[in-house]
């Protein structure tokens, strides 16, 4: 998996993605943003790297059907972390004995 050191470089990778993937679906960018409900500028500054906002990448990606690259991003928790805590039981602690002075 590829990091990348600036967010700058995330967003233009993340809008190379989602051109790769209108194209592959023979879809015009004026097609997408009307799929998604959007204005045409949000698809081009999507796909050049300039950003939006969340709820226009949401629908973006759910026009092209990729809404599991949203559960990659927020993972369901299947496991609660408190209720792991709360499920415990308590370790066992035992008293040590008494330790009498010494007599004289």
């Amino acid at each position: 998996m590829r990091t990348y050191s600036r967010t700058d470089d995330l967003e233009i990778a993340l809008g190379q993605h989602l051109r790769s993937l209108r194209l592959r679906q023979n879809i015009s960018q004026r097609e997408l943003a009307e799929r998604a409900s959007v204005a045409l500028n949000v698809v081009k500054k999507l796909e050049g790297g300039k950003g939006a906002t969340v709820t226009s990448l949401i629908k973006v990606l759910r026009a092209l059907g990729r809404e599991d690259w949203l559960n990659a991003l927020a993972p369901r928790v299947s496991v609660s972390p408190l209720q792991m805590l709360k499920n415990k039981k308590p370790v066992r602690q035992r008293a040590s004995p008494s330790k009498e002075a010494p007599r004289v």
